[in-house]
Formats: C-alpha cells, sequence, structure tokens
C-alpha cells in the first residue's frame, strides 16, 4: 500500500484557479486531458457510443409502410411535407406533435438538472460526445496527455507533422460523415449516398455537408471547451435549476482539507491533514481544465471524470472512495458544520472520524429519496402530462379528414327552373399509405342534390370517390335545391365523410346561401 508522498504529482493547473483566475475573454489555454478510467468513464464510452450509434445508423433502418409511402424508419419528407418516425407519420397540421416533444424536452432538461446537475452537458450533449470521439482519435495518435504536451511544446518536426496531419484528417473525416449522416434523414438513405458520390446530388446537400463539417471539425476539434464556456447558454441557466437537494459533483473539504503531499510528517508535527494530497489527478483528467477543489464553476460539465481520479487515488492510499463525489449541498452544508465544530474552526479531519479511523455516525450521507421532492414531482407530473396527451391524441387521431371552402364569388346562382346553386371546394385528406374509397354524403337541406365536375354521374345525396394513398383530393361540388323547397337566405348543412373499410368518418358544416326573393 502506497503513502502520500509516493502518489505521483501530476503538473497540472487549472485554468481558471481562484488564485489565478483569468479574464471572462482571454485567449485559450490548450487543455491536455489525462485518460481517466473507473465507473463514470466507462458509463461515458457507453452512451458515446449509444449516442452515436443512433445518429449515424438511423437513417440506414428500414420499415415497410407498403408500397405507397418510403421504407426509411426515420425520415423528413420535406418535399413532400411529411415526417416518419417508424409507424407514425407526421402531417403539417400536426406539427403540435412536434412541439409537444421539443416541450417534453425542455422540461425533462429540468427535471435532469434539478435532480442530478448539469447530467445532460456531462454525458450526451452532442458537443460532448464529438469531443470525446476527437479525444480518442487524438489519444490513439498523438498518445495521452504528458506526450501530447511534449508533442505541442517541441519543435516541427517530420514526425510532429505527420502525426498532426493524421490527427486532422482523421478529424475531418468524421467531420464530413457527421454531415453526410444529417442529410440523409431528409431524403432515401441509399439513393442520396449514390447521387453525392456521383455529384448528382442537390447544391444544398453539399452546402449542408459543407457548413456542419465545418462546425464540427471547429466546435470538436479546435474550440471544445471554449464552446461550453462562451457559446452555450446553459451554463448560465442551469443555476437556476439547482437548490440545495440537486446532486453535484462536489470536492468534500470537509473531509479533505487541509490538504498535503506530506501527511506523516504534518501529522507527527501535531497538526491536522486532510485526505487530499494534492496530486492533481482531478485536474488532469477534466476536459474542461478547472479544479473541481475550487468549488461549482460555470465551467464544470459534470462529466464526474475527476471522482473516477480521485477514487484511484485513494485506492492506492487505502483511504475511503468519494472525497470527490455526488453530493448535494444539504449534505455538504451539515458536514462542513461537523468539520468545523459548528463553523467555530478551520476544517478538522478529527471531527468527522472516530478513535478508531471510521467515519463520523454524525456525517449525512445521500440517499437517493432525497432527490425526489415537490419540484421534481412537479416536473415529472408536467412531463408525463404532455406525454401521455401526445400518445392518447396519437392513438386517437383521425386518418380521414374535411375540408370544404363555399364559392367567395357569386355566393349562389339561380338557375332557370328557379333552383338555387351553390358551389364548394370539397377536399378530402386521405392520411393513410393505402389507397381506400371515401363516400361522400349530404345532410340536412331538404330537396338538395349535388353533382361533382368531372364525374359523369346524375346529381345525388351521396357519391364514391377513389382517394390516392397520402393525399389530398380536391373536388369542385355543386349543390342545387328547389325553389320551393329553400327555407332561407342562409342554411346549414353537413358534408359527411366515410370510408366503409375502416368505419373512419369526419363531417364538416357548410353554409347554403340564396337570395331573400326566394323565401
Amino acid at each position: 500500500m502506497l503513502d502520500n508522498t509516493q502518489v505521483e504529482r501530476l503538473e497540472a493547473e487549472a485554468v481558471n484557479s481562484a488564485k489565478i483566475r483569468q479574464p471572462l475573454y482571454a485567449p485559450r489555454k490548450k487543455i491536455f486531458p489525462k485518460r481517466a478510467s473507473g465507473s463514470f468513464r466507462s458509463f461515458k464510452w457507453l452512451v458515446m457510443a449509444i449516442t452515436l450509434g443512433i445518429y449515424y445508423l438511423t437513417p440506414w433502418l428500414r420499415w415497410d409502410r407498403g408500397p405507397f409511402a418510403p421504407d426509411q424508419a426515420v425520415l423528413i419528407d420535406l418535399a413532400n411535407r411529411r415526417f416518419y418516425f417508424f409507424f407514425i407519420e407526421i402531417w403539417p397540421q400536426e406539427f403540435y406533435y412536434v412541439a409537444g416533444l421539443l416541450v417534453m424536452a425542455g422540461i425533462g432538461l429540468f427535471l435532469i438538472t434539478s435532480t442530478v446537475g448539469r447530467a445532460w452537458c456531462g454525458y450526451t450533449c452532442p458537443q460532448t460526445v464529438w469531443v470525446d470521439l476527437f479525444l480518442v482519435v487524438e489519444r490513439a495518435i498523438e498518445g495521452d496527455r504528458n506526450a501530447r504536451m511534449k508533442l505541442d511544446a517541441g519543435p516541427w518536426t517530420a514526425r510532429k507533422l505527420a502525426l498532426r496531419v493524421s490527427k486532422h484528417a482523421i478529424w475531418l473525416i468524421i467531420a464530413v460523415a457527421t454531415g453526410g449522416a444529417w442529410i440523409f434523414y431528409f431524403a432515401d438513405a441509399p439513393t442520396l449516398i449514390g447521387e453525392v458520390f456521383t455529384g448528382t446530388a442537390a447544391p444544398v446537400a453539399y452546402i449542408t455537408i459543407a457548413v456542419l463539417t465545418a462546425t464540427t471539425y471547429t466546435f470538436g476539434g479546435l474550440m471544445r471547451e471554449q464552446v461550453c464556456t462562451y457559446m452555450c447558454p446553459w451554463p448560465r441557466i442551469q443555476a437556476a435549476m439547482l437548490d440545495e437537494n440537486s446532486l453535484t459533483v462536489t470536492y468534500n473539504d470537509w473531509r479533505g482539507e487541509p490538504r498535503s503531499r506530506h501527511a506523516k510528517k504534518v501529522q507527527a508535527a501535531g497538526q491536522p491533514v486532510g485526505d487530499c494530497v494534492d496530486c492533481n489527478a482531478c485536474v488532469a483528467v477534466c476536459p474542461m481544465g478547472i479544479d473541481i477543489r475550487d468549488g461549482q464553476q460555470l465551467e464544470c460539465i459534470t462529466c464526474a471524470l475527476c471522482i473516477d481520479a480521485c477514487d484511484s487515488v485513494m485506492d492506492k492510499l487505502g483511504k475511503e472512495r468519494g472525497l470527490i463525489s455526488y453530493a448535494t449541498l444539504s449534505d455538504y452544508n451539515a458536514n462542513m458544520a461537523v468539520a468545523t465544530a459548528g463553523g467555530s474552526c478551520s476544517v478538522n479531519p478529527s471531527l468527522v472520524r472516530t478513535d478508531g479511523g471510521a467515519f463520523s455516525d454524525k456525517l449525512a450521507h445521500f440517499h437517493l429519496r432525497k432527490i425526489f421532492r415537490l419540484r421534481t414531482f412537479i416536473y415529472m407530473g408536467a412531463w408525463s402530462a404532455i406525454g401521455l396527451a401526445l400518445v392518447y391524441s396519437l392513438l386517437t387521431r383521425d386518418r380521414l379528414e374535411v375540408n370544404v371552402l363555399h364559392d367567395r364569388n357569386p355566393q349562389f346562382v339561380t338557375l332557370s327552373d328557379g333552383s338555387i346553386r351553390n358551389g364548394y371546394t370539397v377536399k378530402l385528406l386521405n392520411m393513410i399509405p393505402e389507397p381506400r374509397t371515401i363516400v361522400v354524403t349530404m345532410q340536412g337541406l331538404q330537396g338538395a342534390e349535388m353533382s361533382v365536375v368531372g364525374v359523369d354521374l346524375p346529381a345525388d345525396r351521396s357519391f364514391a370517390v377513389a382517394a390516392e394513398p397520402d393525399r389530398l383530393k380536391t373536388l369542385k361540388v355543386f349543390v342545387r335545391q328547389p325553389a320551393d323547397q329553400v327555407g332561407s337566405a342562409t342554411q346549414t348543412f353537413k358534408f359527411r365523410v366515410e370510408d366503409k373499410a375502416s368505419f373512419e368518418t369526419d363531417e364538416y358544416t357548410a353554409t347554403f346561401n340564396a337570395p331573400e326573393i326566394a323565401r
């Protein structure tokens, strides 16, 4: 088992250390994160693999919708104004589903942040995921932290040039793949990829690839932590989402202070010493280049890699894990009160441990029930209510709709036999990718009959039309009522449409106009 002096101290300095804090807008100081290992790093690998897999592979998934609809599982068909998501098809007038999902995403972000801090930023934010991917490439080519720092500080040689060119070339390939994957969501992926490589794709496809390639390469490879610090608004908003019961990555200075590299000498001198050996491992692994021991900071994305780094050091020293851990502010304050005897002295590690070296029973420990509070239930309730409403609406929505427009000029015509005729534009919307026969029927308007322009059938109160799959069918319909049946200058009646096969129906209340003298 190692002692404090045998733990390697890494030469790492936080870019915004409290002792040398930089101005808000300062030239970028390069950060060379050391590779971490542990449970949180493993979880980040898993999330990274899942999110990148979803992004790159989803456009290639197939879903059979029959011969009259595309078979791409997820497709934003702008040309035909459709959004396909597996068995769900969204029309333009149903955009409220997308709006509902966006609202759910916002409330979900509030829910996650209020309970476990910036978990979105640390694990699933695209900026975090792609920076992680770019760092994998950088470490594979240039080595881990010390090797990269040495390479960066050294003169330009053939080896350095070859390594840098290789790294940036792979970054550009990843960036191009990112931009290319995005356009496949808007057209049939197998067809579009052939058009892209043969130069026959639409100009907008190449422009989109170029823009996303440039942004991915710049944000993921060159700017990295600056995007989170200067460009993203969420670090400034998330503080309003936190309270004393929110979990955040915390340096437990009630246990770690006073820190020392020479614990045995300090203890022999009769002075208190904490568990922190000031090895800077937490700073070295931080992708934002900060020191979590300075407390909560705007730059912290709560990736928890500092926890893994610190836990590995504690394991080597034979001490308990958790010097840096997820903790709530209420627990931290309670433990600080114990370590400082209610604020009457500086942090004294002996106050948080028993004579046998175990932690005191007075210390507060996190329990899952602490994050389930009124605020959490409000967010969860709102999120669930919107989700259930969308699901109910999706399951009960009509796939057959009718809309009727009355002719504005003239509003009515008096025929030679004295009967009154009104003209209407009837729009039948077949919202399924299958052809079907729709029966249009008049309800009300005593004695009236209707005829359809282009349909060689005698006037009647009902007729059947063939509706193409996933299309809007427009009909010009004339409704005629004998003069002796006209009851008033304005009458109402209904157009009823029905699909006999699926029993779907819809109705529209229309107005029949007649001259005042016909009453």
